[in-house]
Parts: C-alpha cells; sequence; structure tokens
C-alpha cells in the first residue's frame, strides 16, 4: 500500500486525533491483554503529554483513506543521558486487519531515517508470543534474540500469608543493623542524591546479550521521572532497607498503582546492593511491601512483574511468592545498516 505516515504530536492533537489514538491503543491491549480493561481516553492522553524531557520520541500514526481511524502507528526514542548513546527503541503497531500490506515497512522508514540523524547504531524492540507477527517482522530484519523474559502474574488470592510473616520475622535475624521504611509517591529531595545512587543496582540485572551499558542517573533526571509519574496519574510506592550504622541505602523494591486499573498492581525494581546481601533483604523487603498491598490496596488482585528468564535469584523469590508466567517476551537488537539494507530491498 502507498501510505503516508505523519507524525502524531502530542501538543497539538485534537479531540478527534486522540479518539482515534485510543480506540487503536485499546485494539493493541485487547490483542496482547486479553484479560485486561480498556485504557479510558485520557490514560492515553497522559500517557503520552508525560514523558520525561531527557526522553527522546517521535510518534507517527497511518490514517485510513476517510481519516477516521488510525490503522498503524510506530514511534523511535532515545535517550538524551551520556550512557547509552548508541541506541534507540522504537515500536511499530499495524492492526490485524491491515497487517501484511506493507505499512509496517513504510513506518520502518521513517524510524530508520531518525535513527540516522540521531546517529544511533543499534535499534532495540520488544515482541510478545501472543502477537507472532512481531517476531515474523523482526526475524526478516536480521534482528537476533537479546533477551527472553516473562511477565510474571501473581494472584493474590493464591498468596501464601504465613510464608510472607515468616520472611519477615526471618529477616529480623538474618538482617540484624537494617532497619525498612517507605516512601508513599514522591521521592523526599534531600534523598535524591543517595536515591540515584541505590536505583543503579539495576544494572546488576542480567542483560544477556544485549548491548547495553549500564545506566546512570542524574538527580535533574530522577526529578523529571517523578514529574512523568505524576502527569500520569500513577502512584508509587517505595520500600527501603537501610543500614542504620553507616546510614546506606542498602536495597529497595517498588510498585505502582494506576487508578484506572484498580484492581492491577505493577511490580517495578527490586534490587539488594552487592555488599548488603545474602541476609534476607529481597524476601523482607518484597513481604514488608504485600504486607502494605493487603493492608491498603485491597482491590488490588493481581500483581504483575517482567523479569529476564535468566534471573535465577529473583525469579526463585517470585515463584516462591506464587508468581507464575503470564507472557512471555523477546527484546531483539539488529544493527541500523541491516534495517537500512533491508528496506533498499524492495523484493
Amino acid at each position: 500500500m502507498n501510505v503516508k505516515p505523519v507524525i502524531f504530536d502530542p501538543q497539538t492533537a485534537g479531540d478527534a486525533d486522540w479518539q482515534a489514538l485510543n480506540v487503536f491503543d485499546n485494539v493493541f491491549r485487547a490483542e496482547t491483554w486479553p484479560d485486561d480493561p480498556s485504557k479510558p481516553l485520557e490514560e492515553t492522553i497522559q500517557d503520552r503529554r508525560s514523558v520525561p524531557s531527557f526522553v527522546n520520541v517521535v510518534q507517527w500514526v497511518v490514517w485510513s483513506d476517510n481519516h477516521d481511524e488510525i490503522w498503524a502507528s510506530a514511534n523511535i526514542g532515545t535517550l538524551e543521558t551520556e550512557h547509552n548513546r548508541h541506541l534507540a527503541e522504537y515500536w511499530i503497531g499495524v492492526v490485524p486487519t491491515m497487517r501484511r500490506r506493507g505499512i509496517a515497512r513504510q513506518l520502518l522508514k521513517d524510524i530508520a531515517r531518525v535513527a540516522g540523524e540521531r546517529n544511533r547504531r543499534l535499534m532495540i524492540a520488544s515482541t510478545g508470543s501472543v502477537v507472532p507477527a512481531g517476531k515474523t517482522f523482526m526475524e526478516r530484519l536480521g534482528a537476533k534474540p537479546g533477551l527472553e523474559s516473562h511477565v510474571n502474574q501473581l494472584n493474590i488470592a493464591d498468596l501464601d500469608r504465613d510464608l510472607m510473616r515468616d520472611w519477615q520475622e526471618r529477616a529480623k535475624e538474618r538482617a540484624v543493623g537494617y532497619e525498612l521504611g517507605m516512601w508513599i509517591g514522591p521521592y523526599p529531595e534531600a534523598e535524591l542524591e543517595a536515591i540515584k545512587t541505590m536505583m543503579e543496582v539495576m544494572n546488576t540485572a542480567p542483560k544477556d546479550d544485549l548491548d547495553v551499558e549500564d545506566f546512570t542517573w542524574t538527580v535533574e533526571q530522577v526529578r523529571q521521572m517523578e514529574e512523568s509519574l505524576a502527569g500520569r496519574k500513577v502512584e508509587r510506592w517505595t520500600v527501603y532497607a537501610r543500614h542504620v550504622e553507616s546510614g546506606e541505602l542498602a536495597g529497595y523494591t517498588d510498585v505502582y498503582w494506576n487508578p484506572n486499573h484498580p484492581e492491577m498492581l505493577g511490580q517495578g525494581d527490586t534490587g539488594v546492593v552487592p555488599q548488603h546481601r545474602n541476609k534476607g533483604l529481597g524476601r523482607w523487603l518484597k513481604a514488608a511491601m504485600i504486607e502494605k498491598v493487603l493492608q491498603d490496596r485491597s482491590q488490588v488482585a493481581h500483581v504483575r512483574t517482567g523479569n529476564a528468564n535468566s534471573n535465577v535469584p529473583m525469579l526463585r523469590i517470585n515463584h516462591e511468592m506464587g508468581f507464575k508466567p503470564y507472557r512471555s517476551w523477546t527484546v531483539w537488537q539488529v544493527e541500523l545498516e541491516k534495517i537500512d539494507a533491508y528496506l533498499a530491498n524492495d523484493g
């Protein structure tokens, strides 16, 4: 098909544009997450308008002939940071009824052009097993799997609450000299320097074959992440462990709750700084957090988290809690020159 992708600008989009994009989002939501409710219009708007400024995103859409629905969309995002300046992350989606008509290829041309303009040599994208067209497209580009992962889900009804209490009791014996604390919502300004350092413990999580550098953050970037959460109306809870004698933050776990989907909780990071490991802090953090959820978020029925298949220590903890595989995901990487070669071949 001879289609013309156009840029979707969140700052200038009109009501009809947003309505169409929300319908498009929910088509993909129904295909990828069929158990979940639709996304309300305001969430679509908030998500697009609340991107941290150090994340440089361009989005395109392909309109139907009558300009009354969106057939496809794509985006490319790059971090304007000191690290990973060789990377670009991208996504392409075409509604099922319009696939295999060359639309994705047209969108890929714009993605490749922007990646070249930004001097990004490596392209990263993710696909899920429930949409096999994504895997087929990535293989056609010559992309290689960089990391295999799962979204794992815990049904609260299946949680062994006695086990969670036992984890906390055992931690009091193993983790003498540590204490837990909690931040509801934004991080305290006075702790941002220590918090951004603590966040970097996630660099110890498996990267497998991904050509990705460690992520390092500035205090200003952490502030921008905070503003993004506020703009999206997402509430974050963080339980942290502190080494009492030194005052060091030793580890943390965080969860995310969206009032538009009150039955679902997103488990984000869980990490313990290497020199404070093997004291039961990971289980203590997770058990204390789920206890807080049970007390104050009784509407939560499911908790979801993403884990690399190779992250054996965290998978062990999650499986003991009752998390089970829910969706499999693959993170692909492909050199920009391979994409350019693919686009140059009209066959």
